[in-house]
């Protein structure tokens, strides 16, 4: 027996699990007191490839806000930060959170893909291109063809040759390096010129800050994730930040005295020391966006997207987050999307069953509240959504 592990196993249900995890994530009713930047915290940040998806699933957690308030804490407040956070993907995260993110993703396995030779930068080469970024941005939002004039003049020819290959062109080859220099903390992403691109410092917004001490950042992400989303197994986690999942069981193993083995409906897993706390099921009707983090960091995957769920709404590798889905007591039981023309947003929502007349009303102002935060006149329609999954 691990150290620290007691013989008593606590038994937890699926559906107090749930109905925790959606009271942590301010889904049971939008929070009163949060700001964006306390909501993003909590979910241990809001996927943002898609920046409006990451309006919605933070505006829609806070009592009366709009897209509006989630854009001033970004471009006006810097409270928010949209930058490469778990995964190497798009995210919006806590300003004040960078230091342990930068601390934690910098001191674990990366999960960018390896170039071949020709392309791939050494780790001295890897310093020198990450340090000219950072010289460079410290001061400006740059487009991606400007930092890569400033990298020629700066580091030289060889780091903007055009050798990396991307969606069926070639880009300059620092671009491989833009989610490590975020995780270095000297790049994020600035507002957006037209359509292009910008990226900026971080420091602009959080002056002097360093990255945590890569041990103790670890330790307090992984603390966060299984207040967010335990109870979960060293494979959650790994499968969260796309790390091998031995690296996560050695950190699992290294915290044994700060977390409790439970049992989630007979099977092992683990959560906080002592956060074994699950309050009534919850019973009601949530919209949520592409990559709305209660799905995408949610497992196990077969309780949360069950039966017809999985085949709709999971893609076929069982990645979640790809279609905005219907939660039905906390659980996936549909999909839906939206469709917008000017002030107008037209919502078509598939449920994989018949909904109760209560269901039916809470649905309609579920699509309230989306027109609400999107700053538009939501209209409902119950059908087939035919539009595919986003990649």
């Amino acid at each position: 027996m691990r150290a620290g592990i007691s013989d008593r196993t606590i038994a937890l249900s699926w559906s107090g699990v749930t109905a925790r995890r959606m009271a942590r994530h301010s889904l049971l009713g939008p929070a009163s007191d949060s700001s964006p930047a306390e909501i993003a915290s909590a979910l241990c940040g809001a996927h943002a490839q898609i920046l409006a998806a990451a309006e919605l699933s933070i505006g829609r957690r806070i009592a009366g806000a709009t897209r509006a308030d989630v854009q001033r804490a970004l471009w006006v407040d810097r409270t928010l930060v949209k930058t490469f956070g778990p995964r190497g993907t798009v995210h919006l995260l806590a300003t004040a959170d960078l230091p342990m993110w930068t601390g934690a993703l910098t001191a674990m396995p990366s999960s960018v893909p390896k170039h071949p030779d020709p392309v791939r930068f050494t780790p001295e080469q890897t310093d020198e291109v990450i340090g000219a970024m950072g010289h460079a941005l410290a001061d400006a939002e740059l487009t991606v063809d400007e930092l890569t004039e400033e990298l020629r003049v700066r580091v030289g020819p060889w780091a903007v040759e055009r050798t990396m290959a991307a969606f069926q062109d070639t880009w300059p080859r620092w671009r491989q390096l833009t989610s490590t220099a975020a995780h270095r903390g000297v790049l994020c992403f600035g507002r957006d010129r037209g359509r292009n691109v910008t990226y900026t410092n971080p420091r602009r917004s959080l002056r002097d800050f360093r990255p945590q001490e890569g041990a103790t950042a670890i330790r307090t992400l992984l603390r966060r994730y299984l207040f967010a989303y335990g109870p979960a197994t060293p494979q959650h986690f790994a499968k969260w930040l796309a790390i091998p999942p031995r690296h996560s069981a050695q950190l699992f193993d290294e915290m044994t005295d700060g977390l409790e083995r439970v049992s989630l409906d007979g099977a092992p897993a683990w959560t906080l020391a002592g956060d074994t706390a699950i309050p009534e099921a919850h019973r009601g009707i949530r919209l949520l966006p592409y990559f709305d983090a209660f799905v995408v960091g949610g497992q196990p995957r077969q309780l949360l997207y069950p039966g017809k769920a999985a085949k709709r709404a999971l893609t076929p590798a069982g990645q979640a987050g790809n279609f905005p889905v219907l939660l039905v007591d906390g659980v996936v039981g549909g999909i839906w999307h939206q469709r917008r023309t000017g002030r107008g947003l037209e919502v078509t929502v598939e449920p994989l069953r018949n909904l109760t007349a209560p269901q039916r009303r809470e649905l309609d102002d579920e699509v309230e509240l989306v027109g609400s935060v999107m700053e538009a006149e939501a209209t409902l329609r119950v059908g087939r959504v035919t539009v595919g999954a986003h990649t």
